[in-house]
């Protein structure tokens, strides 16, 4: 297919996949596994295409600002993807946009917006939040409404298969609404164990216990019926919009001319037509918010199984973010949008603590969770810049993307292979850390075993290790989006008050006086400014690219 065949409203990433750091897939490949929903198992991982890895994530409805749920998720399967690549597979990640739905054409209409307009601005709001937080760009970012004629195409296998129905009206003319047929497909419910008798499927309310009624329809908060889906027009109560009429209040833009009838999009079609479109047929990862598993994963694999076409070998949802207990939502006034996290928080700390638990684990949002991240950003850089001045230089990004899978520490890579347990690969960055700090320790007070020359290689190794373990997690500070903008997340003065530009020029001197004593190991007079400062009322932070000052 030529470029000019492809659908023109997709985002692809012009930055090739960073594949081709290593000549092949690593050793450490063979210990990978990974959990899958369907099976409520952790079973090996073997990639469908020897050396690629095909991954889908449901991305972002984009009918108001994202927020930290959101961005979990997002984060998540990012480390996911980031371990595929260092164990040296290439990846093509796909990650769509939900441009329409009902929800973006009723807000952008109490709003007085074009739909089009409201769900572009708050794309870009959720594009900014995932560069901010160092989310790779995906290598395709398809947008719905860029796919529908990929879309009608899969409704017609659908139909033709004998597996979807068109509701026409009194004359016998379309009236815009198609319908999956569940009862023709004894396969339904697979993904979830929702069998289609009254049986209790055990395996399924084992997997609910991960998280309330996430299995559930009908007036569960989390599950909210699509309208289109409580039509009189089914033949059984089971069965899902693949296509939908146009309602009275939906703007002539937002209707497509098909053979079945004037209409838009289902939510569940879209997934599949997407997918397809950029990962052919069959894949090797599924992903997205455990809310999704019922009904959207569940009738997204069963409409694309329908249609002729492999799904998904294997599906992974990512747990929620919950802020006492309860699942964090805008419906349930508990949603905290990214902005005005990170109005408080640096990005760094944010990320870390939106990634700090395993992905399949519950995160409890809390101003605890952001004094630990804190304090691990601390840990962190305070060994870097150490290390660093050690050793005399820090490894290049170029070394530490270099690095494969097989060249890191054992329990990291143990951590990471067991579904991508990253508090285990945490307590190995931190152990190595640990480590490299006695030895930094050991060479300040000349009380080392070993020759100055082979410390300091050593602290060397441990500084590599270290970074390419955080880079592996997102989370080196000398990577980028943190070496633009800080690690520490440091904002713009360019209008900052005059006040404020004075005080940054006296307490600068002060700081550039502090960097000059650690570097001739004047520990006490460094200390001794610090203390100074911060008797003033004065807040320091150092890092890997210098110390930053902020008041109490």
């Amino acid at each position: 297919m030529t470029q000019a065949q492809e659908p023109q409203n997709s985002n692809v990433s012009a930055t090739a996949e960073a594949t081709t750091r290593q000549p092949g897939v690593t050793r450490a490949a063979a210990g990978l596994k990974l959990y899958d929903t369907a099976s409520h198992t952790v079973s090996a991982f073997t990639p469908i295409k020897p050396g690629k890895v095909g991954i889908y994530v449901c991305g972002a409805t984009v009918q108001s600002s994202p927020h930290i749920g959101h961005i979990r998720a997002a984060v998540a399967f990012d480390v996911v993807r980031r371990w595929m690549m260092r164990l040296g597979y290439q990846v093509t990640f796909v990650r769509n946009v939900t441009d329409i739905d009902d929800k973006i054409l009723d807000k952008a209409a109490a709003a007085g917006q074009q739909w089009w307009a409201r769900a572009y601005y708050y794309e870009r709001e959720f594009t900014q939040a995932y560069d901010t937080l160092g989310v790779l760009p995906p290598t395709v970012e398809p947008r719905a409404t860029g796919h529908v004629p990929d879309m009608v195409d899969l409704i017609q296998r659908i139909i033709d298969n004998g597996h979807a129905y068109v509701v026409r009206d009194a004359d016998g003319k379309p009236t815009g609404n198609v319908y999956f047929d569940v009862a023709s497909w004894p396969h339904y419910g697979e993904l979830t164990h929702q069998k289609q008798t009254a049986e209790v499927d055990e395996a399924a309310a084992v997997a609910d216990r991960m998280g309330p009624s996430v299995d559930a329809t009908g007036a569960d908060k989390y599950n909210p019926v699509d309208p289109a889906d409580a039509s009189p027009d089914k033949h059984d109560p089971r069965d899902f919009a693949l296509w939908k009429a146009p309602k009275s209040t939906d703007p002539l833009d937002a209707r497509w001319a098909t053979p079945f009838g004037v209409g838009r999009p289902g939510w569940h079609i879209e997934c599949s037509a997407m997918s397809h479109r950029y990962l052919k047929d069959g894949f090797d990862i599924h992903g997205g918010g455990l809310d999704l598993r019922f009904p959207h994963h569940e009738n997204e694999m069963a409409q694309t199984r329908a249609a002729g076409y492999e799904s998904a070998a294997r599906w992974m949802h990512s747990a929620w973010v919950t802020t006492k207990g309860e699942k964090m939502s805008k419906s349930l006034g508990t949603g905290l949008s990214v902005p005005s996290v990170l109005a408080a928080h640096s990005a760094w700390v944010v990320r870390y603590a939106l990634g700090s638990v395993q992905y399949r684990s519950m995160l409890e949002w809390s101003d605890q969770a952001l004094v630990e991240a804190q304090t691990a950003y601390d840990r962190v850089s305070n060994f870097i810049e150490r290390a660093g001045a050690a050793v005399g230089e820090q490894p290049t990004r170029e070394e530490i993307e270099a690095m494969g899978a097989d060249e890191l520490p054992d329990d990291f890579v143990a951590a990471l292979n067991n579904d991508i347990n990253v508090p285990g690969a945490l307590a190995a960055i931190f152990g190595e850390i640990r480590k490299g700090n006695i030895l930094l320790s050991q060479l300040e007070t000349k009380s080392t075993q070993y020759t100055p020359e082979v410390a300091v290689e050593q602290i060397k190794l441990a500084l590599r290790d270290v970074r390419a373990m955080l880079d592996t997690l997102g989370l080196d500070p000398l990577a980028e989006p943190w070496l633009s903008s800080g690690a520490a997340g440091s904002a713009d003065d360019a209008d900052a008050s005059p006040e404020r530009k004075a005080l940054d020029a006296l307490i600068g001197e002060q700081l550039a006086a502090r960097a000059a004593a650690r570097k001739e190991r004047d520990f006490a007079k460094a200390d001794a400014i610090r203390d100074a400062l911060g008797a003033a009322g004065i807040a320091i932070e150092d890092s890997p690219q210098g110390s930053t000052w902020s008041l109490k």
